[in-house]
């Protein structure tokens, strides 16, 4: 992990391989944001000049190297493009600047220091640029197959392709290993709590991007079910662990039957994080499927080599409740993972087969590519019987949903349109682009079974929208839930951006994050 520091000195004075500045796109040419006066003083005021000339328009994400002028400590000066110009008296917002210091940190892998000095008003833009500073900081471990989320991991020892960490390290310099934060005040309360949350926050998205990276054949659900055990006992979180024998005790019919193809026998994960003094208790769901063939109902060629990541939900979870407990946050969190790997087998379920799920309700199967809302209904009836506040659901679901917005956002879907709005704003507020959908009452006809108290498909047009409306079903009455559709933003198969890498992306954990800080405060919208 990216150490994070504070630092009042100069710019010019921090010893560093790089002092990043910002620049931005005005009328005329490129402008020096805030924050690098003592920089642009070095070059004699000229620095917007120099950087004009080297090709610099001060564009979103746009990254200008040049050797520095006498007088700074860093023999480099990134400058980093912030886009256009804010209104007069308008700061830059929390977003810009953290895919800005994000942009930087991915320039500057595989360096010891860099010194940041982007436009930092106060404590709010201060935790903006270290968190995207350390998100951006984020690189994949390859020398073990696995990103390093266990302390002692048995997938270095049992991979026969692990390769020697010096020779990963030359293919792969590694990540920025510190970040010096410019402006920011470390006697100072409010800044130094303000970095250590992005420090304990990044780190939790990280392990969930580490869980999402790691193949399949190397993380099975009893796997991701001991990585949340070892977790727990670091953390003091309680775990129970459900494993084949007890699910099919339990009656959890959903996650068995999108289990029983496989060889690798599914697992329900129960981590809980409470608070003596917590007055409102939250249950989150991540679907967890560490693998997903399609099941009989076999995904085509070029839709199958990423499906390690059907796990995201999952990871967000896991990563969210964690998080909770390292900063001590004034509510009961309660995370469900439903674990399965969907295999195709001579016992595996077949389309028109009928399966009895938790709870008791019947579900006739005609898709088992429509997976993810089997294990989650499992786990959210049992989350249900705890009669916590809140329930939300994280998950890759639905292809649809990638169709209807893209990759880069994710939906939102509730049985209660406060609480929809309040989980958009939340996740805007925490820098996660998202859409609130509805659930019209005209697609619930769809899901009628002749055999069955409902199917697991329904109308096509619309089926991020059925697939909302099948898990709203297993939310018992008075509960307040959302659902998150992660499909899209959870895993970039393209270029990084920002502070997004390729790969694994730790979707939704800044959001349910913020929705257990502002539980703890009393609000859930």
């Amino acid at each position: 992990m990216t150490a994070l520091t504070l630092s009042t000195s100069s710019a010019a004075a921090l010893r560093a391989d790089a002092v990043v500045v910002g620049v931005a796109k005005g009328a005329k040419g490129p402008v020096v944001a805030a924050g690098a006066e003592a920089v642009d003083k070095a070059f004699g005021g000229k620095l917007a000049a120099v950087l004009e000339t080297l090709g610099a328009t001060g564009a979103e994400g746009e990254v200008t190297k040049l050797p520095a002028a006498s007088g700074l400590k860093a023999p480099v000066v990134l400058a980093v493009g912030l886009g256009d110009v804010p209104a007069k008296d308008d700061g830059y917002d929390a977003e810009t600047l953290r895919r800005a210091a994000g942009t930087a940190s991915r320039a500057l892998s595989g360096s010891k220091k860099g010194a940041f000095a982007l436009p930092i008003e106060d404590v709010a833009s201060a935790a903006a640029v270290a968190e995207g500073a350390l998100l951006g900081a984020y690189t994949y471990d390859k020398s073990n197959g696995n990103g390093g989320s266990a302390k002692d991991s048995k997938n270095a020892k049992n991979t026969k392709n692990a390769k020697n960490t010096k020779d990963a390290d030359k293919k792969n310099n590694g990540p920025l290993a510190e970040v010096a934060l410019v402006g920011g005040k470390p006697r100072d309360k409010a800044y130094k709590a303000a970095a250590e949350r992005a420090s304990a926050l990044v780190e939790e998205i990280n392990r969930a991007r580490d869980l999402i990276n790691t193949p399949s054949n190397l993380l099975n659900p009893a796997d991701f079910a001991a990585e949340a055990v070892a977790a727990a006992k670091e953390h003091g979180l309680k775990t129970e662990v459900l494993d084949e024998k007890a699910l099919k005790k339990g009656g959890y019919g959903g996650i068995l039957g999108v289990g029983q193809g496989s060889e690798a026998p599914p697992r329900l994960v129960r981590i809980a994080y409470t608070h003596p003094k917590a007055e409102k208790t939250l249950a989150l769901v991540g679907k967890g499927i560490t693998y997903d063939s399609g099941g009989i109902s076999l995904k085509p060629a070029g839709h199958n080599e990423t499906m390690k990541c059907d796990m995201s939900g999952a990871a967000a979870v896991f990563a969210t409740v964690v998080a909770a407990a390292r900063l001590g946050l004034r509510v009961n969190l309660t995370g469900w993972l439903a674990l399965a790997e969907n295999m195709p087998s001579g016992s595996a379920t077949r389309p028109g087969d009928v399966l009895s799920m938790y709870g008791g309700k019947t579900v006739e199967v005609l898709n088992t590519d429509a997976e993810g809302r089997l294990v989650l209904a499992d786990a959210i009836t049992r989350a249900g019987e705890e009669k916590p506040d809140a329930i939300v659901d994280v998950a890759t679901l639905t292809g649809a949903m990638v169709l209807a917005l893209g990759n880069r956002t994710f939906g939102i879907m509730t049985n209660d349109e406060a609480f929809r709005t309040s989980l958009h704003e939340i996740a805007e507020e925490a820098g996660e682009q998202s859409w609130p959908m509805p659930l019209p009452t005209h697609l619930r006809k769809g899901i009628d079974s002749p055999v069955a108290d409902l199917a697991n498909m329904g109308e096509r047009m619309g089926g991020g929208l059925v697939a909302g409306i099948f898990l709203k079903e297993f939310v018992a009455d008075g509960i307040t839930w959302g659902h998150l559709d992660i499909a899209g933003p959870a895993f970039n198969e393209a270029g990084p951006f920002g502070y997004t890498p390729k790969g694994g992306t730790g979707a939704a954990v800044r959001t349910l994050v913020r929705l257990a800080e502002r539980a703890a405060d009393g609000d859930l919208g």
